[in-house]
């Protein structure tokens, strides 16, 4: 969960090319409360290359902070914008 300006700066469609980048599968949405909230399957050190990402986002959000949690893996393939 990514706390912060994050929506209305392009901070999923970036987080979805990065992860693509790194591969890493998953998908990221935004909710209602103004957070962005994604979840991300892959190796170990892609998904702390992103969580580290996350962080700091795209030029113009302003992260507060990133709450991470581990889940189980949903089997994703790919990186998906979710509505």
């Amino acid at each position: 969960m990514v706390h912060g300006q994050v929506q209305g700066v392009g901070y999923r469609a970036s987080m979805a090319a990065e992860a693509r980048r790194l591969g890493v599968a998953g998908w990221v949405r935004n909710r209602p409360d103004g957070t962005v909230e994604a979840q991300a399957e892959g190796p170990d050190d892609a998904l702390a290359a992103l969580a580290s990402w996350a962080r700091s986002g795209p030029r113009f959000a302003d992260v507060e902070r990133v709450d991470e949690r581990e889940s189980s893996a949903e089997g994703a393939t790919d990186f998906t914008i979710a509505g």
